[in-house]
């Protein structure tokens, strides 16, 4: 960004500041034992300096220090949240998809260190600068292309591998040591040249027996600033002569001359000033880039990236065959009212996605923040075509699963059965992988039915139940009323108490734990024939007769059974007695704060150790780890966890507990010795200190083990047109044999791979898919692809589930360039108590020379008024106008392809004499020239 080009006046005095300085001085302060270890480790890795830097960053968007306030402290993500949302809505605000959303990132962080172990781009080994840079900017192109098509999880992932890139930087090259103190700018902007790298035939180290020397770097290069890294070999100790190697037990190459090694990993006393200024620099550099991408995104798109929004997504998949009018007239009604009545409050959607489908055609998915906008889209659905009873109804939810942010309660229409009954498994793996819950709507329609493999109403109650929705079957007349359940649902803050799936033949009693943070607390019954007894922690009880009782309100429309609670309810230990014949399923909600989030995990092993996430189901016979944080009315420390345990949800109270070990951050490891048999759910009791009452918490997403692994990863993205290899390999602990394998996507992209192998017992085959997204795709278009993989008897299946991001090629690496043109702002009083009478204003000029042109000019500080001329001209005139009280005016200039440039401007008025700051982009760190004017 250009500065102004006016000529200064005579006496002005010239200062060179820097803002990075002052972050980099604050940073020092902290004293890190350990950094550069993957998710899971101590107090300074890569989670927590990833962590560090994503809080830091919404909390300048949302908490902005006031001006010259040096004591702005790291508040709680519960505190954040609830500061991105504005204190004017009520209601209660949940953390979780906050959490959600920074767990998502570190993880991706962390698995850079198992799923590219061993290629030197991801971690600046052997001085593979280039490539590593190639990686980043790759990553951060692809990143705002995602975030532009609202593919938000796509974007958290690739962030959370540029991120540990980046940061490794720091480690394992030589930046530190040759006296740097600010993060190398041109990793993160490829119009500027990497300069001073070392080639492959200059020595670089001495040698350090003891592999532990504070700087065994030649004097050479110390005296020339010659950019170098760590040679790294895992399996080999062959480097070119003279390098260095990264070092440590893992590095063969450490023991061949020169030995030792320049990696700052580790806190050791012979680096512990080199390693502290790596960890501050790779904190500063992350915020580097999380400010480069939140200029692209906006801020509201940023944080819908990280999670933080009002409430849940309202997301409908809604059959628009022949007979499905009077559904489709229900669905608009129930949208109406959300929109209507839960506008302006903390119940408000968030985002709103529709997905019809008929036969053959199903889609497209819609998407939309404009709850106007929804209402115009329901309202365009009209009931035509179909003619047979079978639909596409798994094709429309594949969409919805994909398309939906994670944990989404989403809500099916339909009154046939599913004609892609083939999709199955995939939905079931989706569920499992999203943690999403699908409800169905059935209504019944005359039909003709033609004869074809179709799914049945029961494989909807299956996966219903896998998910832990609901299969409400009702008649047409009757499904108004049975929407209540969808309006329960739309709420910032729901938790599960409690989720059975019951054979039925007996009767049986269900306990389950109120505790005083709960609110609307609600009951679900589902199933025929049903005849249940509430009792409360009193003793007082309500038969399923009595609609309005001492303990509730009672609905029953089809088979669901709706109990909502008074809201005087008792605290403690309650009990609800079911009889019937007939299986059904028990689900117990309310609104509250306290809730958890978890992932299953297993350890690696390599130069740094970690958890992964798995992507499929665990392995059967061996113990299970779960990485698990919870979540308190003021954060993690206001709750005590007593047990975590897996549930059989079929069972009467069989719960398999686990042992907990506390990994910081709120992070807790769950270790359970042996997996239960059959479909579980993860529950977890506690205290909640507020109120000092125990609580219970369950998941709704069913699990279970399998004896098959299903492995692959995808390592690029890929340009419409072109096509992406994606290997992958499978291995079975159970018999060998005939296996199968199926892949999907959810864009119906062109696929090739082979569908068949034979295993042996423990050993792993490779194998090769090939997907290619025609050349029409538009950049920044995700794509979700599942593998499966099933024995030839159907008895064991796994999954594994992949996203890759289709990103067009960039040409254009030039930012938008800005220059003052003119400021006025002599009528500024001295006496700011007097300021708000007076107006100052600012001219510029901004450009994207022969770049894309320029997309978005807007205010990022300041409280006046900025206009600019039509974005189509070459030249843009901005204009800012605003009160002496506010001093400060900075706006971005973003271009079509995510470049950022900036304009910043700052005028101090003190009684000594009048003061005007022109400045590059903070981030860029430049030069920022402070005139003062003689006296």
């Amino acid at each position: 960004i250009k500065s102004s080009s006016q000529a200064f006046p005579a006496g002005i005095k010239v200062i060179m500041v820097c803002w990075l300085g002052v972050v980099l001085a604050a940073l020092t302060l902290l004293a890190p034992a350990e950094a550069f270890a993957p998710f899971g480790g101590s107090a300074s890795t890569h989670d927590s300096i990833t962590r560090k830097a994503l809080l830091q960053i919404v909390q300048e968007m949302c908490q902005p220090a006031a001006e010259g306030d040096s004591s702005h402290t790291e508040p709680s993500p519960e505190e954040l949240v609830q500061a991105c949302l504005g204190s004017d809505v009520k209601g209660d605000v949940s953390g979780a998809k906050f959490f959600l959303a920074l767990r998502e990132i570190s993880v991706q962080n962390g698995l850079v260190d198992l799923d590219f172990l061993r290629s030197d781009p991801h971690h600046f080994h052997s001085e593979a600068f280039l490539e590593g840079r190639g990686l980043i900017m790759e990553g951060m192109m692809a990143i705002k292309a995602n975030i532009q098509k609202e593919n938000f999880k796509a974007a958290r992932e690739t962030l959370g591998r540029i991120l540990h890139t980046l940061q490794d930087f720091y480690s394992h090259s030589n930046w530190v040591e040759l006296g740097y103190k600010e993060p190398y700018i041109n990793l993160i902007r490829p119009d500027l040249p990497l300069e001073n790298l070392a080639d492959v035939n200059t020595a670089t180290c001495k040698d350090c027996v003891s592999g532990q020397c504070p700087n065994q770097l030649l004097p050479n290069i110390l005296r020339d600033k010659i950019l170098t890294s760590g040679y790294m070999g895992i399996f080999s100790s062959a480097k070119p002569r003279g390098k260095c190697s990264h070092g440590g037990a893992a590095d063969y190459t450490s023991t061949r001359v020169p030995r030792g090694g320049i990696n700052k990993d580790e806190r050791n006393p012979h680096n512990t000033a080199f390693h502290d200024a790596a960890v501050n620099l790779a904190t500063a550099a992350s915020l580097q880039l999380l400010e480069d991408i939140r200029s692209a995104a906006g801020d509201q798109d940023f944080l819908r990236m990280m999670g933080i929004a009002r409430s849940s997504v309202l997301c409908f998949v809604i059959d628009t065959t022949g007979s499905m009018s009077v559904d489709i007239e229900t669905a608009r009604s129930v949208v109406y009212e959300i929109i209507d009545s839960k506008n302006g409050t903390q119940d408000e959607p968030s985002e709103y996605i529709l997905v019809p489908f008929n036969d053959p055609e199903f889609g497209p998915l819609i998407r939309t923040t404009d709850p106007n906008k929804m209402k115009t889209e329901i309202s365009k659905l009209k009931a035509n075509g179909g003619g047979d009873v079978p639909e596409m109804c798994f094709s429309g939810l594949q969409l919805a699963l994909t398309g939906a942010p994670s944990s989404s309660y989403i809500y099916v229409f339909t009154d046939a059965v599913a004609k892609d009954i083939a999709l199955k498994d995939t939905i079931n793996a989706l569920i499992r992988s999203t943690k999403s819950t699908v409800s169905f709507f059935m209504t019944t329609a005359s039909r003709r039915r033609r004869s074809v493999v179709a799914a049945s109403f029961e494989d909807y109650k299956d996966i219903a139940v896998a998910s832990g929705g609901q299969a409400i079957q009702v008649s047409k007349a009757q499904l108004l009323q049975a929407t209540d359940v969808i309006l329960d649902t739309s709420t910032s803050a729901l938790v599960t108490v409690l989720h059975k799936a019951w054979k039925g033949e007996t009767a049986e009693n269900f306990p389950f734990k109120l505790d005083d943070s709960l609110k609307a607390v609600t009951i679900y019954i589902t199933g025929t024939s049903v005849a249940f007894t509430l009792t409360d922690p009193a003793g007082v009880s309500q038969n399923y007769d009595e609609a309005k009782g001492k303990l509730g309100t009672i609905q029953t429309v089809g088979n669901l059974n709706r109990i909502r609670l008074n809201p005087d309810k008792q605290s403690g230990t309650w009990q609800i007695r079911i009889g019937s014949t007939h299986p059904f399923t028990l689900k117990v909600t309310g609104q509250s704060t306290i809730t958890f989030i978890y992932d299953f995990v297993e350890k690696f092993t390599g130069p740094h150790s970690g958890y992964a996430v798995l992507s499929g189901r665990p392995l059967a016979g061996q113990p299970a780890s779960l990485m698990l944080s919870v979540l308190g009315r003021k954060g993690p420390s206001s709750v005590t966890v007593k047990d975590v345990g897996l549930l059989i949800v079929s069972s009467r109270d069989e719960v398999t507990n686990g042992t907990t070990t506390d990994m910081g951050n709120g992070d807790i490891l769950v270790t359970v010795d042996k997996v239960p048999e059959g479909e579980f759910v993860v529950v977890l009791r506690g205290m909640d200190k507020v109120s000092n009452s125990e609580f219970q918490r369950q998941s709704t997403t069913q699990m279970s083990v399998s004896k098959l692994n299903i492995q692959a990863v995808v390592d690029s993205s890929v340009e419409p047109g072109q096509t992406l290899k994606v290997p992958f390999r499978l291995m079975t602990q159970g018999g060998g044999g005939l296996y199968t394998i199926n892949a999907r996507n959810d864009k119906d992209f062109p696929m090739t791979y082979t569908d068949k192998f034979t295993l042996t017992t423990e050993q792993y085959e490779n194998a090769t898919l090939t997907i290619t997204p025609p050349a029409s795709t538009e950049s920044g278009t995700d794509v979700t692809l599942t593998i499966e993989a099933k024995s030839s008897s159907g008895v064991d299946s796994n999954y594994v589930i992949l996203r890759l991001s289709v990103v067009t090629k960039i040409t254009d690496f030039f930012q938008p360039q800005c220059e003052v043109v003119s400021v006025h702002a002599d009528d500024c009083p001295k006496d700011l108590s007097q300021c708000g009478h007076f107006q100052w204003e600012l001219s510029a000029n901004l450009t994207d020379g022969n770049g894309t042109g320029i997309e978005r000019i807007s205010l990022r500080q300041g409280s006046g008024v900025l206009s600019h001329t039509s974005l189509t001209a070459p030249n843009i005139e901005a204009h800012y106008n605003a009160s002496c009280c506010s001093q400060i005016v900075e706006f971005v200039a973003v271009d079509k392809v995510g470049n950022v440039g900036k304009c910043y401007h700052s005028f101090k008025r003190s009684d000594a004499s009048p003061a005007v700051t022109l400045s590059l982009p903070l981030w860029l760190c430049l030069l920022v020239s402070i005139f003062v004017a003689r006296p």
